[in-house]
């Protein structure tokens, strides 16, 4: 057996020195600006060391596998657009090209950014959150009830789906060339709606149920308070303040945007029949059209908001009111909120006629991203580019606990 000497532990000490300047090198590296270029290759490409899944797969061959025709991403690190990019074609049959200025169906993203246009209306003290939205109501009532005894139906509870509404909806959108309802007819679920009638089937806070009916009231609400279009509305209060210049609530698609719009596909990525989209009058719920940049900016106003003392649109007190769980379920006003991994995130996912979204941001970090896709397949590849992106930039949702 050998047996260490003193003369040995000089190359011992070494090592350790070597050691700790590799870790310290490890974590300033860490805390450095990435290098756009370098994270592109890194996402595009197949994933090394491959762990199974898709990683194989670059992420054209992705799209392809998945028969989505375009997606569309923008990143947030350190409180800012850190870089965006198009793949893919707008639309299958011209193969015209994806570009950043490409506008997308947010679908149910609308609703968070809805919400904040409603948060900004309560800052402003024109309506309660809290009140009963009967209030604010002029052409229609959530009707007295067992359920509503107790506490009434409110604003908060609609945006964060606890209202007790049970419609369950999802909306499908409308053929440009069939008539389209009013939100009373929506409400009411009579022709032309091609959905259901609203109800409330449980007291508010009882539950969570997700429903796009109770958006739909939310909005007719807060047409009835204002007395203005909605989409010049939105265009006023949240859009235009947090720099979202591609964004339109307008339905159908405005004149402006129409020529840069994507075109649904289905799961098979061919065209989804014979319409580019579809229209939603529930504009609130459905009817947003952006860009991923544009849903960037619009998480970073939130992110700018929370770290106080305000941002473009919100105070820091009201903007917490949009990460703040109501007691039932995982939606605070207009916001899902989870904790993923060591990292606590705000986000949402959006599901149109042809297109599938997402985006989703920390916290208190300052990252986040957003993606958008014009194919009903997109959500695989939004999800296989959302863990590339993680793993990239080193998110925390990948970190475990730190030992007692």
């Amino acid at each position: 057996m050998r047996i260490t000497t003193r003369r040995s532990w000089p190359a011992v000490g070494t090592l350790i020195i070597a050691c700790v300047a590799s870790i310290a090198s490890a974590r300033v590296a860490r805390a450095q600006p990435r290098d756009p270029a370098a994270i592109m290759a890194r996402i595009e490409g197949a994933q090394v060391p491959n762990r199974q899944g898709w990683d194989g797969y670059t992420l054209q061959e992705l799209m392809q596998r998945f028969r989505v025709p375009g997606m569309s991403i923008a990143i947030i690190y350190d409180g800012k657009i850190h870089w965006a990019k198009g793949y893919g074609v707008v639309d299958v049959e011209t193969g015209r090209a994806v570009d950043t200025a490409t506008v997308f169906q947010a679908a149910s993203i609308s609703k968070p950014v809805f919400a904040m246009a409603v948060v900004k209306l309560a800052q402003d003290g024109r309506l309660s959150l809290d009140a009963d939205v009967n209030t604010y109501l002029e052409s229609w009532r959530v009707p007295a009830s067992e359920y509503t005894r107790v506490q009434p139906v409110t604003l908060r509870s609609l945006l964060s789906h606890t209202s007790g509404a049970t419609d369950g909806f999802g909306f499908p959108g409308y053929d440009p060339a069939v008539q389209r309802p009013t939100l009373v007819q929506i409400l009411n679920g009579g022709p032309p709606s091609n959905t259901g009638p609203v109800k409330f089937g449980r007291p508010p806070y009882a539950g969570f149920q997700y429903s796009g009916g109770g958006l739909t009231l939310a909005q007719l609400a807060i047409e009835d308070l204002t007395d203005r279009p909605f989409a010049d509305f939105m265009r006023e209060t949240v859009l235009a303040p947090a720099g979202m210049g591609n964004s339109s609530y307008e339905q159908p698609i405005s004149a402006a945007l129409a020529p840069r719009a994507a075109r649904a596909h289905n799961g098979a990525g061919r065209r989804s029949g014979t319409a580019p989209w579809h229209i939603y009058p529930e504009q609130a719920a459905a009817g947003l059209w952006t860009t991923p940049s544009d849903l960037a900016r619009f998480a970073i106003e939130v992110q700018r908001a929370i770290r106080g003392p305000k941002g473009a649109v919100l105070t820091q007190a009201f903007a917490r009111e949009m990460i703040a769980p109501t007691g039932a379920g995982d939606y605070a006003v207009g916001l899902s909120l989870a904790k993923d991994g060591q990292g606590w995130y705000f986000g949402h996912g959006g599901s149109n006629w042809g297109y599938q979204c997402q985006v989703y941001a920390h916290v208190r970090k300052g990252y986040g991203l957003a993606i958008m896709t014009n194919g009903d397949a997109g959500g695989v590849v939004i999800r296989e580019t959302w863990f590339r992106l993680a793993a990239a930039y080193d998110w925390d949702s990948l970190d475990k606990p730190i030992p007692r």
